[in-house]
């Protein structure tokens, strides 16, 4: 199953590049992943059949499992289990996702730029449910349910000009989200609980959770609210039908097939162990039985052949639901039944109107007359699909419903009784609205209306449909063939008794409740006409959806309101209430408990500390009173280079090296930010802000006692004793702080160079911003010297060619010298010592950079150092030649170092995972080669790290460095990139 998990998202992965080639024929290679898929499930049944539902993963005769090691830490591994039920919703998505994925080869049209990616979101949702149903982690369960919906939400957004698609897009992603989040507490109350997230473990320990009583209440309510959200249950059920918005492709899988059908699998998964829990009934049958009715009921309003099969798809989610939350071996047994030929009827009647739409134009039934003699064969296949619905005999829809009536039947009396009653009616209803769809859709109106214009659809278009109805139509005849599936699985529950699948099971009290159903169905549908006046519906009560929207716009107002008193443009008040906050949770945490305080003080190790620690407290006095921007700078960074020399006398090379280079790159940051800063500071006592003074000092009072109060609470031995033998045996190194990093801390490395290319790409945004806005330096306001063309006037015509002028001079150059770069600055900006030192240690500090990369496991060093010292190569090499010389020396855009560098470290990580180890596992490869050596595979990841930071220095160089040099001079982005291509491809040479 992990193989067709991986096909599936691989084949999302290249259909862009299928479909650049083959056009929309290439729906019909995509097909075959799913379809091979299915057929693979069918060679699998035997073992399925043969295992106990019941026992937890890796038990003898337990269903085929898959299990990979994936965070221990956390108790989070790649386990998938195929078991009765995963095997049937399987079923569904494979098969009816390779017949959609075939139908899709001829709904689109053959030039349209995006069916390559709805391709991919289509694929990459079937690989999602498949996860999500085969997943025997909870947590690996919930990420591709969330992937779902995210992939919903694009999907149902397709035609993204249709401010309906993104409206109605955007609510499915928000109510099934925030379901979701619901769901992972009642997950996570559960899996601590039972010690185990596991979902088989879970399960096998559910009498012992459920004897826990309100506890386990309300996690399986919070799980259960998860479920009712994805599977548009009300109060939750108005985002399905504004779903259909998105392509008919997308309705007849997502919405009738898949993507609700996973809080069905939900509810059928958790039904064996905890329908004896206290919320259980009243919110699966309670809420399903409602749902079925108003469904039922909206059905029969609309006049968009969509929206009815929307309606009836929400009608019958309840009816499925509310079977589930029975219980009970035989109503397992009976909704697994009725959730097969929901998922094959409502399909095909899904891509029915697709046609309709797609060769009409139109799908309002008040518009639509005499298609069933344009289109005989539609007509028929959209019939057995409406009828099976319906319930009508002798189709697997009529089947699956007798079931239900019988397991109806074997509740107790009570609320049995209320659940009976609204069944019968809910599937009059259904028989109702199925002959308004089916009637609407292919009836000839009384009233007269001018033909359509629409042909007949072809035969490769109408075959999807075909084999679904001949499906629909064989398993009503012979229903044995699925039988032993759905026995299976209420095998869970005690086994289904006497139940069977049969096509006619006799004169019975099912019988007649269909009977009934089917009787009053066609009265409501013969007093249609009260539906049809076209007057709104008078209600007592405000809808949900309209409670949603009026609870969006209220937290719209909020936010509105939050961020007007908030969001001030100013600088300091954010940082103020990011330091109050920083001073208030944690003081308040430290004075609330004990609080040990040490006994013996020691003032320093060595007599150069004290002095170190006199230069760094004299240049923070001087940074705060210093009258210039520069000077403040300056001595900001003496105090992180007098922690540099702090750090040299502990014995720490590395972060002694990292804070040195670190401090460098910042300084200069900082030096190139001020030239677009104005260049005095407020200054004297008079004119200290005494608030913020007050807080700065709070705030140091408060770090120094947290730090002093955590060391005097150490009780037990540092777990960094054992690190040194750790990470020689275990990460193959003798730097421990770099092996920290790689090996026994990678996730931590991987978050931070994460944050590294948001904080990158935040820089760039903030500086890049400015073009957006015109903003400029004006002529009077450059400070001579600036202006790299000379003594022209900034945006003249002039200025400009003498720019270009010189920028091909520098072009047609470069060729035979170095770091002629220089020539186009003015000379008071040049120093020629300066560029020949350059010339002297670029080379050299680039060579320095990779062995820091490249030693680093052993000795001082690493990626994270190596690529700080490549980007102070490029510093070096920009502070004497400028912006030209800066694009010239590195042609890679930092966008490609930085994701390149994730990439590679992530790739790192995901291969021991292909090969059965866990994530980010490290391995030692020795060889000779003119002597022992030994490669640790971490180095990769490390390598990955030194991308990352390249890339950030080169975005600020760029960003801090080359666009305030353009925004200073005046030209605009035209102007600057014609220089840059002039020095790059030498025009006028």
């Amino acid at each position: 199953m992990l193989v067709i998990l991986v096909a599936l998202f691989a084949t999302a992965v290249l259909c862009p590049l299928i479909f650049r080639v083959l056009k929309r024929n290439a729906f019909y290679v995509v097909a075959v992943v799913p379809a091979v898929g299915f057929v693979w499930l069918l060679t699998r049944m035997p073992a399925v059949l043969a295992a106990d539902n019941s026992l937890a993963s890796g038990a003898p005769n337990a269903p085929p499992s898959v299990q990979m090691e994936w965070i221990p830490g956390l108790n989070i591994a790649l386990n998938f289990r195929l078991d009765s039920l995963a095997a049937t919703i399987l079923l569904l998505i494979l098969g009816v996702g390779a017949l959609v994925l075939f139908y899709c080869a001829r709904y689109f049209k053959n030039d349209d730029p995006q069916i390559g990616g709805f391709a991919a979101k289509m694929v990459a949702f079937a690989g999602a449910m498949t996860g999500l149903v085969t997943a025997d982690d909870v947590i690996i369960m919930f990420i591709f349910w969330e992937i779902t919906s995210v992939l919903s939400y694009l999907l149902i957004g397709f035609s993204q000009a249709l401010i309906t698609a993104r409206r109605s897009a955007m609510n499915a992603l928000i109510i099934t989200t925030l379901g979701g989040l619901v769901m992972l507490a009642g997950i996570l109350m559960l899996g601590a609980a039972a010690n185990s997230y596991q979902l088989s473990e879970i399960m096998a320990s559910a009498d012992e959770l459920v004897a826990l009583g309100s506890f386990t209440d309300i996690a399986v309510a919070l799980i259960i609210v998860g479920a009712i959200s994805k599977s548009a249950l009300v109060p939750f059920h108005f985002w399905l039908p504004g779903a259909m918005a998105a392509p008919t492709p997308v309705s007849a899988y997502l919405h009738a097939a898949a993507m609700v059908k996973a809080g069905v699998y939900l509810i059928a998964r958790m039904a064996p162990g905890f329908a004896e829990t206290t919320l259980w009934v009243p919110m699966t049958v309670g809420i399903g039985i409602l749902t079925m009715l108003v469904g039922g009921y909206r059905a029969l309003k609309q006049y968009d052949l969509k929206l009815i099969l929307a309606f009836g798809t929400v009608s019958q989610l309840g009816f499925i639901i509310a079977v589930f939350g029975f219980g009970t071996a035989e109503a397992a047994f009976a909704a697994l039944a009725m959730t097969l030929a929901h998922g094959l009827f409502k399909a095909t009647l899904f891509l029915s109107v697709g046609i309709i739409d797609h060769n009409t134009g139109t799908r309002d039934i008040r518009k639509l007359t005499g298609l069933r003699r344009a289109m005989p064969i539609l007509a028929t296949t959209a019939g057995i699909a409406a009828a099976s619905m319906a319930g009508v005999p002798l189709l697997f829809g009529f089947v699956a419903k007798e079931a239900v009536y019988e397991a109806a039947l074997h509740l107790d009396a009570g609320w049995g009784i209320y659940a009976l009653v609204g069944l019968v009616l809910g599937a009059a209803l259904t028989m109702a609205y199925s002959l308004r769809f089916l009637i609407g859709a292919f009836g000839v109106k009384k009233k007269k209306l001018p033909p359509l214009e629409c042909k007949a659809p072809t035969l490769i278009f109408l075959a999807p449909l075909l084999v679904l109805s001949a499906m629909t139509l064989f398993l009503g005849v012979y229903p044995q063939l699925v039988e032993p599936l759905v026995i299976h699985w209420s095998a869970a529950q005690g086994g289904p008794g006497n139940m069977h699948l049969l096509p006619f099971a006799g004169f019975n009290t099912a019988l007649g409740l269909s009977a009934i159903s089917v009787t009053v169905g066609l009265c409501f549908f013969w007093l249609r006409h009260r539906t049809d006046t076209g007057a709104p519906l008078r209600r007592m009560l405000t809808s949900a959806e309209e409670l949603y929207r009026m609870s969006v716009n209220v937290l719209d107002k909020v936010a509105i309101w939050i961020t007007g008193r908030t969001q001030r443009g100013s600088l300091s008040f954010y940082l103020g209430v990011i330091l109050v906050v920083v001073l208030v949770i944690p003081l308040a945490i430290a004075l609330t408990v004990y609080t040990p305080w040490p006994t013996n003080w020691i003032i320093a190790d060595h007599p150069a500390q004290l002095l170190i620690g006199a230069v760094i407290i004299a240049g923070a006095v001087v940074a705060i009173t210093a009258p210039k921007r520069f000077m403040a700078v300056l001595m900001v960074s003496v105090t992180g280079y007098g922690m540099v020399a702090i750090f040299a006398l502990q014995g720490a090379p590395d972060l002694a090296l990292t804070q040195l280079l670190v401090e460098t790159i910042v300084l200069v940051s900082f030096v190139l930010a001020l030239r677009a800063l104005p260049k005095r500071l407020w200054v004297g006592l008079t004119r200290i802000k005494w608030g913020r003074a007050i807080l700065a000092i709070a705030l140091a009072v408060m770090v120094v006692y947290i730090a002093i109060a955590m060391m005097a609470a150490r009780t037990e031995a540092r777990i960094s004793l054992a690190w040194p033998e750790m990470a020689y045996t275990e990460g193959y190194g003798k730097n421990i702080v770099n092996v920290a990093l790689v090996d026994m801390r990678v996730w931590d490395t991987f978050g931070e160079i994460t944050v590294l290319a948001a904080a990158a790409t935040g820089v760039a945004s903030l500086i890049f911003a400015g073009r957006s806005f015109g903003s400029r330096v004006r002529a009077h306001e450059v400070a001579p010297g600036t202006i790299d063309s000379g003594s022209e006037a900034i945006g003249t015509k002039e200025s400009k060619e003498t720019e270009l002028r010189i920028a091909r001079r520098f072009a047609s150059s470069s060729n035979q010298d170095w770091l002629m770069a220089g020539s186009t600055l003015v000379a008071e900006r040049r120093s020629i010592i300066f560029e020949v030192v350059t010339r002297l240690i670029f080379h050299t500090v680039l060579i320095m950079s990779v062995y820091a990369l490249l030693t680093g496991h052993n000795t001082p060093g690493g990626g994270f150092a190596g690529g700080l010292i490549a980007g102070l190569a490029l510093t070096i090499r920009y502070l004497a030649g400028g912006r030209v010389e800066l694009s010239e020396s590195m042609r890679i855009a930092p966008g490609m170092l930085i994701g390149g560098g994730i990439a590679l470290a992530g790739l790192a990580g995901v291969v021991p995972l292909l090969l059965g180890d866990e994530i980010f596992t490290t391995y030692a490869v020795e060889f000779w080669f003119f002597g022992d050596h030994k490669f640790v595979t971490s180095t990769i990841f490390d390598i990955g790290v030194y991308l990352v930071v390249l890339g950030l220095v080169q975005d600020v160089l760029r960003s801090l460095g080359s666009e305030i040099d353009s925004l200073s001079e005046g030209r605009s982005p035209v102007d600057r990139h014609d220089a840059i291509q002039a020095s790059r491809t030498g025009v006028g040479r």
